[in-house]
């Protein structure tokens, strides 16, 4: 979340004409403070799904300081899952052009520290991010004293923007994405947007037309550079795919279809459709990967109720020939069980979502299948369309096609996954152009 979903609330505040940076912002953290409230009861209601939402409050308000450090601090901040992956690159170049230093790694989401912890232990430091309320983000900043803050994608908060600049921190924005329909939000508080720009040291945008948004926004042109995408530079355990290969030989040889992130709504859509596409694979293997951990008991029980005989990932039970949907209820697994599959559909893109990552199961050379809500990834996703190295579908029935089709035409199915390859390799590099800018730019 970012200032931007906020906008709406804040859009009255023309008819004011505030005529500063100043008064916005103290208006925007006032609105902000009357929240809590709800903030509060949003928290009771995730938790209540998710009970890891329940812990760590202080952490959330700043009570809790960033825990100390001996050495010199370069804070990453990455809301969740997302965006510790596209990190990783970045997080190791830091880690060895920089390693004097400790690195503090921030996120929003249970699932993001959670794999945070997965990825690198107790090597670095971790701590949620506090809201943006100016008592919490100086205290969090006060405490952690980083000597550079790198905050990754698009999260501009006012408030953490005013301290950091207020204590002297260089900021970074990095894998920053600026979409048509975002840009005209900030717009809508055009000047606190500029103002949070131009505190940033480096914004490392994504593509030429991200800086060019950035740019319209008020950002500095010297400033603003298209260094490419973080979340290509794709590092696979070497062992993945024989790990995969010997968790498919148990199944047998059958086809399998796997369907991640999905959300609510899709579910249905994609039972629906594998149960067309069982009328000429009846063997099928349909692999489901709910998103978020609250939805794995609905997704079991729906899958059930919709006549399928199922195998939930944590009961670690025998994958036989008659189980038709495996519901994939464990965190962590997703590349694993990428490995696994004939086709993958990436969800979050079948209902209004905006769509998830697909390099991962391009880069293990999957056929990839999205939906029509893509505007999250629109350039990459726009990129593999184009290369024929993914297909778009609308609906259950052609989701039920296109992948009858591929499992029909394995030579499809290769020729998707070798052009997907290929588009991940030819746009590798960002992460060693923006270490290169951090190098020229900030005195670290």
């Amino acid at each position: 979340m970012s200032v931007r979903k906020v906008a709406p609330m804040l859009s009255f505040l023309l008819v004011f004409r505030l005529s500063n940076e100043s008064a916005l912002r103290y208006l925007y953290s006032f609105i902000f403070l009357l929240a809590i409230p709800l903030i509060v009861l949003r928290l009771i209601w995730r938790g209540c799904r998710a009970s890891a939402y329940f812990k760590r409050w202080n952490e959330r308000f700043g009570i809790k300081p960033a825990p100390a450090s001996t050495k010199p601090v370069i804070w990453v901040h990455a809301v969740s899952v997302g965006e510790v992956e596209a990190a990783r690159p970045l997080v190791e170049g830091l880690r060895e052009q920089y390693p004097q230093h400790q690195l503090l790694i921030t996120t929003m989401t249970p699932t993001g520290s959670a794999r945070v912890r997965l990825l690198y232990a107790d090597s670095v430091v971790h701590c949620y991010l506090p809201y943006d309320l100016p008592f919490a983000v100086s205290s969090f900043l006060k405490s952690a004293r980083p000597e550079l803050g790198i905050i990754m994608e698009t999260e501009l908060w006012p408030n953490l923007i005013h301290h950091a600049h207020a204590l002297d921190i260089p900021m970074v924005l990095a894998n920053a994405r600026l979409s048509a329909r975002s840009a005209a939000g900030y717009q809508r508080i055009a000047k606190l947007t500029r103002y949070m720009l131009q505190q940033f040291s480096l914004i490392a945008a994504q593509s030429q037309d991200d800086r060019q948004r950035f740019i319209a926004l008020g950002a500095d042109k010297e400033q603003v550079h298209a260094v490419g995408n973080l979340k290509f530079e794709i590092a696979l355990p070497a062992s993945l795919t024989e790990q995969a290969e010997a968790m498919r030989a148990n199944w047998g040889n059958r086809p399998v279809f796997i369907a991640a992130s999905t959300h609510e709504g899709e579910d249905e859509i994609i039972l629906n459709a594998s149960r067309q596409i069982r009328a000429d694979f009846p063997d099928l293997l349909l692999i489901l990967v709910p998103r978020h951990p609250e939805r794995f008991d609905k997704v079991a029980a729906l899958s059930q109720r919709s006549g399928f005989k199922i195998l939930r990932r944590k009961d670690n039970g025998m994958c036989s020939r008659d189980i038709q949907v495996l519901v994939v209820d464990t965190m962590g697994e997703l590349t694993l069980f990428y490995g696994t599959a004939d086709i993958a559909f990436v969800g979050g893109s079948l209902v209004p979502r905006g769509g998830h990552n697909l390099l991962e199961p391009a880069a293990l050379g999957r056929a990839v299948i999205i939906g029509p809500h893509y505007f999250n990834f629109s350039e990459i996703s726009r990129q593999f369309l184009d290369a024929n190295a993914a297909l778009q579908i609308n609906n259950s029935e052609t989701l039920a096609a296109a992948v009858t089709d591929l499992l029909k035409n394995p030579q499809k199915r290769a020729d998707m996954g070798q052009a997907g390859q290929n588009l991940i390799l030819q746009s590798q590099g960002a992460s060693k152009r923006l270490l290169n800018l951090i190098k020229r730019h900030i005195d670290v």
